[in-house]
């Protein structure tokens, strides 16, 4: 009995070894990262940048810009998988903690998007100065918020290309798409869908007549109160609207959403860039059974899953197709 107990705790300790192991090696990048401070007029910025493990010749970049929230330059290590394809390509990857974050200076519910944009000039023009740099093939990759801050950039930066995730075209209308999607998955009825949109119509007037902080407390429903912070951080940009500064798109963009994005409304999206990119500039898919952060529906709805596949299957957690289709349009740009 003893040596069968000893035959079985054997086993599992092997087992337990060995999946430890294959999590290590799955979380095992091919490239190298280096921690960053970026000095700007408005304090440190740190973040992570990212280089080809092997590479003879100047390499291109990606500036990642963040969607909303507190996001560190990893994004909790959700952009590596991306890093790693884009090193096997020949490009590095520059990705800043938001201020406020893992010693970036400042708070980021304090910036526009204007704001936003002109943080992402200046690193930019730290990656201009950094010898492995090639200055003609610099670009960004952005999600959903980044949306309104990447066409500001292209009217500050002659970016080589932009990649844009799930971006929104109006605040106001992205809000109220995100509140009648939302509850209309929960099955909320029609009528209430209503009523919530007339209390959020509310709440607008509240910040189109700069209401103070106290006023929106006692109009916002208990259990939907924004911080006094996040309150300034809406103030600032309740108005942002994409639509002319997409404008300013003068390089190729690549365009990715997502069929069951309950965020954005990708038609919408989809409809306005076409209408004023001009269409040899323009590459857009659109995913099928795939949400706002480019995971397949069913892996967004399911906690478990989408920890697991991170676990075990990091490579694995955004939609079929997503990072091949940066890939080739990358590829593509280096043949003309």
């Amino acid at each position: 009995m003893v040596k069968k107990w000893i035959v079985v705790i054997t086993a599992l300790v092997l087992m337990i070894g060995s999946a430890g192991l294959y999590v290590v090696t799955q979380h095992d990048y091919n490239m190298v990262e280096q921690t960053i401070e970026i000095p700007t007029p408005d304090g440190k910025l740190t973040g992570i940048f990212v280089l080809p493990k092997e590479h003879t010749e100047k390499v291109g970049l990606v500036l990642f810009i963040h969607g909303d929230g507190p996001i560190n330059a990893t994004h909790d290590d959700g952009y590596k998988p991306l890093w790693e394809k884009l090193a096997s390509i020949g490009y590095a990857s520059l990705s800043l903690n938001k201020r406020g974050i893992n010693g970036s200076a400042g708070n980021w519910l304090d910036q526009s998007m204007e704001e936003r944009a002109e943080e992402a000039n200046q690193a930019i023009l730290w990656a201009k100065q950094q010898p492995m740099i090639d200055q003609e093939r610099i670009g960004v990759w952005g999600a959903s918020q980044a949306g309104w801050v990447i066409p500001k950039l292209a009217k500050k930066e002659p970016l080589a290309f932009s990649i844009l995730v799930s971006p929104a075209i109006n605040w106001l209308t992205q809000g109220q798409y995100y509140t009648r999607s939302h509850l209309a998955k929960e099955g909320v009825s029609e009528q209430e869908i209503q009523a919530q949109l007339a209390l959020d119509q509310q709440i607008v007037e509240l910040l189109r007549r700069h209401a103070p902080y106290e006023e929106y407390q006692q109009a916002a429903q208990q259990n939907k109160r924004m911080t006094r912070e996040k309150w300034t951080f809406v103030s600032k940009n309740f108005l942002s609207d994409a639509t002319e500064d997409l404008h300013h798109f003068r390089t190729p963009v690549l365009l990715l959403l997502g069929e069951d994005d309950i965020h954005v409304d990708v038609k919408e999206t989809e409809r306005v860039y076409r209408e004023i990119i001009p269409p040899e500039l323009l590459t857009v898919t659109v995913f099928a059974n795939t949400e706002h952060s480019m995971l397949s529906t069913k892996t967004a709805e399911s906690e478990l899953r989408a920890w697991l596949i991170s676990l075990f299957a990091p490579r694995q957690i955004t939609v079929q197709g997503y990072m091949e289709q940066i890939e080739a349009f990358l590829l593509a740009l280096e043949k003309q």
